[in-house]
């Protein structure tokens, strides 16, 4: 098992959950983070720390794509291991539905 970061991250991106990682495992886009499967240790703790509750096991249906797409861009886009500022419509951001159509940008983030 690991975590994925799904689409409630996307513009949102608050950042608190690479904090508290004890592998550094995740990696920065521009407006999402992702968590990279074969780094991750499934211990968790992650999960309670994101306000916009876009970490979930991969153990639950329908998380397919996101896996995949973890795994994808944990591999190109820059580590990040010290919490940033969220986006500033964070906030505003948080419960929109099919935010990967709309907002997601393949562009890497700046990492730490």
């Amino acid at each position: 098992m690991t975590y994925v970061v799904t689409d409630n991250c996307i513009r949102c991106k608050f950042m608190d959950c690479v904090e508290v990682c004890p592998v550094d495992c995740f990696y920065e886009g521009e407006n999402m983070l992702v968590i990279n499967p074969s780094e991750c240790i499934d211990c968790g703790v992650c999960e309670p720390e994101c306000p916009a509750e876009a970490i979930l096991p991969d153990t639950e249906n329908g998380l397919e794509s996101w896996i995949e797409l973890n795994a994808k861009y944990s591999a190109e886009w820059p580590n990040i291991t010290v919490k940033g500022d969220a986006p500033a419509d964070a906030e505003d951001m948080k419960g929109i539905e099919d935010k990967l159509e709309k907002f997601f940008s393949p562009e890497p983030g700046q990492g730490s």
